[in-house]
């Protein structure tokens, strides 16, 4: 028997891989389905960072590895954050991971507690409230509002900090909604935050080279003021279409490195050596491969915004980050989970309901436009029909 089996049950899940499996299997049975439903580049990984970890393993780099990542790694993570940012990262205070996830699991665990509070974005990525929640600690919601362009508000998120609070999690450019915070608002809430010292921050910048319409990623590291509490979050999925390589960083304060160095140990003990050095040879080697899959998700996005405003009932603001699209569907007069189940299994197009993001999510639909140009025009055809026969 478990020893507290209640707080298992309250760890949550990332609904994306249900509708995944659910796509897969009517796929399975003969149906044609188009999948916007899941968060992952339609890309290869390029063949330069592929042909380092062969190398890797033919070079007989087959066994453990430091706990944090090979040095080589850390610091190729340091000098991309300084060429990109001009930002200054000792690579004593990188941790390689094994995903985005684990970052949060990590910083989550170390700051959750019951009687704590954690604020993180709603609607935002599932696995935020999940770990909330599992370490006994309340989850605070800070609303995402599509008036205000699915950016954060400094003002809302620093009205919300209370004496109880431990971690403020952010994330820009975000998932589900593809907003960008501007740096102004950004300025505010580090402005703000001097008048909270023990609020520590999570900020999950995975999506950090994903953004259009000329804006620039503002990364919280170039905040000194703030680099003594922040856990930054990136690493190889979505930049260098890597999701499945399990490979991931985060640039820890010095108080807490050790710690997160420890959870390692007890966990997973490192990451596979081969995906550390392919991990290197993205970073260092050419980026064209990153900054054409960027235009191409530019691209998409002009078709996705543009096919979703067409159809009766949806409205979609334009996003500026990401590969996500977040349409406005409340005046479909559909719940939005009711739709998106729908959406799957009569027009066999899968997308994920906002509620599944969070309690602001509602009225809301996820579409992620890592597909195809041609299948997401067949897609929005589908779901055209299928609103205009349900509304006959």
């Amino acid at each position: 028997m478990l020893k507290s089996v209640a707080a298992f049950e309250r760890i949550g899940e990332e609904n994306a891989f249900a509708v995944l499996a659910r796509a897969t299997e009517l796929a399975a049975r003969g149906r044609d389905i188009i999948n916007l439903g899941i968060g992952q580049p339609d890309f290869r990984t390029p063949d330069h960072i592929v042909e380092a970890a062969v190398k890797a393993l033919r070079d007989g780099h087959h066994g453990y590895t430091p706990a944090t990542g090979i040095l080589a790694l850390r610091e190729a993570v340091a000098a991309d954050l300084d060429r990109r940012f001009r930002v200054t990262v000792d690579p004593g205070l990188v941790m390689i991971v094994p995903g985005g996830k684990v970052t949060m699991f990590m910083a989550i665990l170390m700051f959750g507690e019951p009687g704590a509070e954690i604020l993180y974005p709603d609607p935002g990525f599932p696995i935020y409230r999940s770990m909330i929640e599992f370490t006994g600690a309340t989850p605070v919601p800070v609303p995402i509002r599509e008036e205000n362009g699915f950016a954060f508000s400094a003002a809302e998120t620093l009205s919300l900090i209370t004496p109880r609070t431990r971690l403020l999690i952010l994330n820009s450019p975000a998932n589900p909604t593809g907003g960008v915070t501007p740096k102004p608002e950004i300025d505010a809430l580090v402005a703000g935050l001097a008048a909270h010292p023990d609020v520590a921050i999570l900020s999950d910048e995975i999506y950090g080279q994903m953004t259009f319409d000329g804006l620039a990623h503002q990364t919280l590291l170039a905040y000194p003021e703030i680099r003594d509490r922040l856990i930054l979050l990136d690493g190889w999925s979505k930049t260098y279409a890597m999701t499945g390589w399990r490979l991931g960083y985060s640039i820890w304060p010095k108080r807490l490195h050790d710690l997160a160095r420890k959870l390692a140990v007890n966990s997973y003990s490192c990451v596979n050596a081969a995906a550390q050095y392919a991990g290197i040879a993205a970073l260092e080697g050419p980026q064209d491969a990153v900054r054409d899959m960027v235009a191409e998700f530019d691209r998409r996005r002009a078709v996705v915004v543009e096919g979703l405003n067409a159809l009766p009932g949806i409205s979609c603001a334009t996003p500026k980050g990401a590969f996500y699209a977040f349409p406005n569907v409340s005046r479909t007069g559909w719940k939005a989970k009711a739709l998106a189940s729908a959406l799957l299994e009569e027009a066999g197009v899968a997308v994920i309901g906002g509620p599944d993001f969070g309690v602001h999510g509602e009225g809301y639909i996820r579409l992620s436009y890592a597909n195809s140009t041609e299948n997401i025009r067949r897609a929005l055809e589908r779901m055209g029909e299928f609103l205009t026969a349900k509304a006959a």
